[in-house]
């Protein structure tokens, strides 16, 4: 378990409509700037971004850690099932490097390979995401949803939560709309 600075256990949980504004505070410190709360408020009410996982951190009666699973679509491999994209995931400065976010990580992608999901996808740092099961997703077929530079390939990563799944298909990942915007696909 997860641990906060005081030795305490960090306490994940299903974000309710209620922890909307905590969702956002967490995103607003973690990033410096409204840019990631701004698509996490976005997403929410999104129905292309349903279902949708938000889970939220919690040291004591501090939330300190949130990450965001949203829905999409496999275009070219129409029985692919559930798919979805994890972004943004977040966690305040002080509570870095304890494992708040790793455990976010896995928490979601269990939940969401028990209800079905079979490939999760993720923009993000190529030194982190592999360290929960995360790969290159360009070079296995899968394409992001706007055109990335070279030097950011490595950057877009799918893990499969199914076996073999990785391995048997392919195509061009459709996110929900909020995020369906190439500022959104940078890194």
């Amino acid at each position: 378990m997860t641990e906060s600075s005081e030795g305490r256990p960090v306490e994940i949980v299903k974000a309710s409509p209620s922890d909307t504004e905590a969702v956002l505070a967490v995103e607003r410190v973690a990033f410096g700037q409204d840019d990631e709360a701004d698509l996490v408020r976005e997403l929410l009410s999104d129905p292309s971004a349903r279902p949708l996982l938000s889970l939220l951190a919690w040291d004591d009666d501090r939330p300190v850690g949130h990450v965001l699973f949203t829905s999409a679509r496999l275009d070219g491999a129409p029985d692919a099932g559930p798919v979805a994209i994890l972004a943004p995931l977040a966690v305040v400065p002080d509570a870095q490097r304890r494992g708040v976010g790793g455990a976010l990580v896995e928490r979601g992608l269990q939940q969401l390979g028990g209800s079905g999901v079979g490939l999760v996808f993720v923009l993000g740092h190529p030194s982190y995401y592999p360290r929960h099961g995360f790969r290159p997703a360009g070079v296995l077929g899968f394409d992001p949803p706007f055109p990335m530079a070279e030097e950011d390939a490595d950057a877009w990563m799918v893990r499969g939560l199914r076996a073999d799944v990785v391995d048997t298909l392919a195509g061009t990942v459709v996110c929900a709309d909020s995020m369906n915007r190439p500022e959104h696909w940078r890194e």
